[in-house]
């Protein structure tokens, strides 16, 4: 494994309510010295959950909301912020019940995930419920969310649809669709 930069400096340079921007003066090894910037969590270290929710063996659960970044109502997977003291999977299981109204009788977290490591340094926890059942609770959202649903076999026409764009989530689908047709659940 390569040798990571000397970090020189580090310094916020600007903050909201949800992000930080934090400088960081690295050396290298081989002398070279760069400043990053990235984008880092506000101190609360809990990560996030996206869960890939199959209603059958081959219909995956998309919910559709509202997106600030790009100013649009998207499509995606329903997910949200772990609590503090919540694991994962219970955290999944919330989630999934209030963005989606359902809940799950197995929960199995698959992998963890990066938007944009160069810039960002939060990860998110992929999580694939199963044997769904009805149940709502109460979240944060400002309204209800839409729902749809995806087939596994529609993926490549999924990516192509401009209402979804979120890498991560197609990226848990496209994981999912192997994972079950290694187990033999799902046949494409």
């Amino acid at each position: 494994m390569r040798q990571k930069p000397t970090v020189l400096a580090r310094e916020i340079v600007a903050s909201s309510r949800i992000f930080r921007v934090e400088q960081v003066q690295l050396r290298f090894s081989n002398g070279v010295e760069r400043v990053y910037e990235r984008l880092v969590g506000r101190g609360t270290g809990h990560g996030a959950v996206m869960i890939v929710a199959m209603l059958d063996d081959e219909h995956a659960v998309l919910i559709e909301e509202y997106c600030g970044g790009t100013d649009t109502y998207e499509l995606s997977l329903p997910k949200g912020l772990i609590e503090p003291g919540e694991d994962i999977l219970a955290a999944a299981d919330r989630e999934l019940k209030e963005e989606a109204g359902y809940g799950a009788r197995q929960l199995e977290h698959l992998t963890e995930l990066s938007l944009n490591p160069g810039y960002m340094s939060q990860k998110i926890q992929v999580v694939l419920a199963t044997d769904l059942y009805e149940e709502r609770l109460e979240g944060d959202e400002p309204e209800p969310m839409g729902l749809d649903k995806i087939n596994l076999r529609e993926l490549a026409s999924l990516a192509q649809n401009s209402q979804f764009t979120e890498g991560r989530a197609l990226a848990a689908l496209y994981l999912v669709r192997d994972l079950l047709t290694q187990r033999g659940v799902f046949v494409p």
